[in-house]
């Protein structure tokens, strides 16, 4: 009988492929409850592992949260391209930030992730770049068909879907799951060309203000003093 035993995974490493998997899939719980701030000692018990282990896994909060969201932010950008392939620019923009709400109010952590900025997470570059280029494609579409206002900016949409989606799991919380499609369908209305719409006051957040602000919101955010972005 050949020996079969060189065909084996070690049992060493099938250990730690399972305490990987159960880092990233009690990280994904608490994460869902607490938000990306939730303490690395708490995901390590939750998953029945020690500290040491978690961290042999995940060196840093970034690698570990880059583990848990990455198909979340891959599904995110999924619905981006839709949106782009789709004729109506209006009818995609208002389908694109639906698809974007529910996955904000699915879970405190992926909220985090989508409303702030938090460096080193590679998928989460990969998806704010590919939000904004998804914006800007249909914002530009949207003015052309003369379904969205003139004045309005790709930053001044991501500053107030940043700023209305951090509230969106305690309002869901405080109310119903569907409650966020009421100021989702606000702010759609105020991005929609009227006539009679006066214009914009004031000038919209550069790229680089906007990321600055982003950075503010999130957690593990380094406070600055005195930038303007320019």
């Amino acid at each position: 009988m050949a020996d079969e035993s060189h065909h084996a995974t070690p049992p060493r490493r099938r250990d730690a492929r399972r305490n990987r998997e159960l880092l990233v899939g009690a990280a994904r719980e608490v994460f869902t409850e607490l938000g990306l701030e939730a303490p690395l000692d708490v995901i390590a018990r939750r998953a029945g592992v020690g500290n040491a282990t978690l961290y042999r896994n995940f060196p840093t909060r970034e690698a570990l949260i880059d583990a848990v969201f990455h198909d979340v932010l891959t599904d995110t950008m999924a619905a981006g391209e839709e949106a782009r392939a789709a004729a109506d620019a209006w009818s995609a923009l208002n389908g694109y930030l639906q698809a974007v709400f529910v996955i904000l109010a699915a879970d405190r952590g992926t909220n985090d992730l989508m409303t702030t900025h938090l460096r080193g997470v590679d998928a989460l570059e990969a998806v704010h770049a590919h939000n904004r280029q998804t914006v800007d494609v249909l914002l530009s579409r949207g003015r052309e068909q003369g379904t969205v206002r003139a004045d309005v900016t790709t930053e001044d949409v991501l500053f107030s879907l940043a700023a209305l989606g951090r509230a969106i799991p305690a309002l869901t919380a405080a109310t119903t799951p569907e409650a966020w499609r009421r100021p989702l369908a606000l702010f759609l209305d105020g991005l929609h060309a009227s006539p009679a719409t006066p214009p914009l006051p004031g000038s919209a957040p550069t790229a680089i203000q906007l990321g600055y602000v982003l950075e503010d919101l999130g957690p593990h955010r380094v406070p600055r003093k005195g930038l303007t972005g320019e």
